[in-house]
């Protein structure tokens, strides 16, 4: 039992949590979702655990780096931090509604 919850924990270092954008809800009609994930986090790790947690069939995963942009804040400047988006692919007829809970 140990081992499970050891597992779990595991997939949810690796999902951090759902991108809510226009751009990602228009891809939810092609059976998308888009996870904000760990920097260091790989294809099949992604795939694994989006599988285990929200127990779905995942057909493709895409990864986007993107790097933190440098703003300003009261004349000083600071650097957004970078981050990693995956755009998770589901099979035919799967569907995660990210609105509820896990």
């Amino acid at each position: 039992m140990a081992k499970k919850s050891e597992v779990d924990a595991r997939h949810y270092d690796v999902i951090l949590a759902p991108h809510i954008t226009e751009k990602s809800t228009l891809a939810s009609e092609q059976n998308a979702v888009v996870f904000k994930v760990a920097n260091d986090a790989t294809k099949p790790q992604i795939k694994e655990a989006v599988e285990a947690i929200y127990d779905k069939k995942v057909v493709s995963v895409n990864t986007i780096l993107t790097k933190g942009k440098t703003k300003r804040w009261r004349g000083k400047p600071y650097k957004r931090s970078d981050f990693k988006k995956a755009v998770v692919r589901l099979a035919e007829g799967e569907m995660i509604d990210i609105t509820s809970g896990i």
